[in-house]
């Protein structure tokens, strides 16, 4: 018997690892010290440049997101979702992307997917200034359905030691300053894909007009990267704290970046809703309460502000010609209450 017969075929992973290669080496720069193939890959720190520096790393999955690519037959946003949500892992620490790993585990090693996947995650590695510096391949048919493949993804990233978040620095007074998603993201696909496939019993390439778009491309609008936009205003320290909302919503993120004596006032209705969430929340006549625990609701980075830079803030923000709203402020909070209170109602009508 041949490796083969037990659904495993080394040359058709030989030929996928040749298009990584290819499509990983765009992302490669000088501090990049050997060739992805390897057993393990190097990164020189440029210690000219970092006084003290302080790693910063983060590891995550696209999730069901994956279950869309595959009926959709689109493979390269879920590339893009992951390399952009591990970006935003860490910049919420203050810390810039160094290189990034990536896992891809699949039934049947599928060079045209694997291609697709690859692209996409080299581009958008680029965008951040981040090298694809390796990874993982894996065949494993008896793990997986025909078809069927898993993404998952491991950053590393550099702060100048001092210059980190820390929820001490959050105080009240502080604005909430919001800046919009795409979409879903990468969170809450279990139900989406429940509500919209099951539900409503549409296929990828129906269109909805409630969101003037075919469901497939409207679910695999790609995780936004705000790291380029907001670069500038971490390096200069402007900023109390930042938050991604990702699984778990505002009240489930806002939280991680607060200290326990004061409380994240946000007011429903100081930002626009997208029509996905609209629908998906008409489609299973869900609550205020569980949309915000389920979805970003079009909320994909809050940053904490202190009062004084809020101008220099929204004029960069402003000059990038990026979106944002005000959503809320900081308020002094006794030990015990929840640190998110929301006033004012929803806007998904």
């Amino acid at each position: 018997m041949r490796y083969s017969d037990a659904g495993v075929d080394i040359s058709r992973a030989d030929q996928a690892k040749q298009k990584i290669r290819h499509l990983a080496g765009r992302t490669s720069n000088k501090f990049v010290l050997a060739p992805i193939g390897g057993f393990g890959a190097l990164y020189h720190l440029d210690r000219q440049r970092w006084r003290d520096p302080v790693l910063v790393s983060s590891a995550d999955g696209v999730g069901t997101k994956i279950k869309i690519a595959i009926a959709a037959g689109v493979h390269s946003t879920v590339g893009a979702d992951i390399i952009n949500h591990c970006v935003n892992d860490i910049l919420t620490q203050g810390a810039e992307p160094l290189f990034f790993l990536d896992y891809l585990a699949m039934s049947r090693i599928d060079p045209r997917i694997v291609e697709q996947v690859v692209e996409g995650m080299s581009r958008a590695a680029r965008q951040a200034g981040c090298a694809l510096i390796g990874g993982e391949t894996a065949e494993m048919p008896d793990m997986y359905s025909p078809g069927e493949y898993d993404l998952a993804g491991f950053i590393v990233g550099v702060v100048e030691r001092g210059k980190q978040a820390d929820p001490r620095r959050v105080h009240a007074g502080d604005i909430l300053l919001a800046l919009p998603s795409t979409g879903l993201h990468t969170n809450g696909y279990s139900l989406a894909r429940k509500l919209v496939f099951e539900v409503a019993q549409l296929k990828p390439d129906s269109y909805v007009a409630d969101v003037s778009n075919k469901i497939g491309a409207e679910l695999l609008k790609p995780h936004r990267c705000y790291w380029p936009m907001l670069k500038n205003i971490v390096l200069r320290g402007w900023l109390s704290g930042m938050a991604h909302i990702t699984g778990g919503g505002i009240p489930g993120n806002l939280p991680r970046v607060l200290p326990r004596n004061v409380q994240a006032v946000v007011e429903l209705g100081s930002w626009p809703v997208p029509p996905i969430f609209t629908y998906l929340a008409r489609l299973g006549k869900i609550d205020s309460e569980e949309l915000l625990r389920t979805f970003n609701l079009g909320v994909g980075m809050i940053l904490v502000v202190p009062s004084k830079n809020a101008k220099q803030v929204e004029a960069e923000l402003k000059r990038r010609r990026e979106r944002f709203f005000r959503i809320g402020r900081i308020e002094s909070s006794a030990a015990g209450k929840s640190p998110v209170n929301f006033s004012g109602a929803l806007s998904i009508t």
